[in-house]
């Protein structure tokens, strides 16, 4: 798959992948390297959403669609307070990144996927305390993952600051 492109920062950076890859940690440190904002957009879904995860029941698109409205509309409104916007979001299908980017050029917007084994990505959840998303959840979630050329495509067998750099690098920062 050939590596996406891009020929300016882009305003709004996704930062996506499967549960438990290390959105939030990099998402956060992203934004703060690059002096934006950053949010996760497991604080957007519904009360109900959160329960269903919970109880180890993957989501379906309909549970979905006003989650995406949701953040199409919050990328938007953060684009009138902040030069750079990160957002951490799972967008694993394509549909679901063609709804958070709408008519955004990749210039506008980029998505930046961490990605590594399900062994990996398993332990790391694992060992997290206090997350809605149980591990149970995984499997579901690595079934529907949809690559794409636009991706910047990192993988997280790395240290936190060596998939800055890397980001970094090909973010051209």
């Amino acid at each position: 798959m050939p590596e996406a492109q891009l020929t300016q920062l882009p305003r709004t950076l996704i930062v996506m992948g499967v549960s438990g890859c290390g959105k939030s940690l990099i998402g956060s440190r992203l934004a703060e390297k690059l002096g934006g904002v950053f949010e996760d957009a497991d604080d957007f879904h519904s009360e109900a959403n959160k329960a269903k995860m919970r109880a180890g029941i993957p989501l379906t698109d309909e549970d979905r669609w006003p989650w995406y409205a949701s953040l199409r509309a919050r990328i938007e409104e953060m684009r009138t307070s902040t030069p750079i916007y990160v957002l951490a979001c799972s967008a694993l299908k394509q549909i679901y990144r063609a709804k958070l980017q709408a008519d955004d050029s990749p210039d506008q917007l980029a998505f930046i996927l961490l990605e590594g084994s399900r062994e990996v990505i398993f332990s790391r959840m694992a060992a997290r305390q206090g997350h809605y998303m149980p591990v149970t959840l995984l499997d579901s979630q690595l079934a529907i993952l949809e690559k794409s050329p636009d991706l910047l495509a990192i993988p997280l067998d790395q240290t936190p600051e060596q998939i800055l750099a890397e980001i970094s690098q090909r973010l051209g920062v």
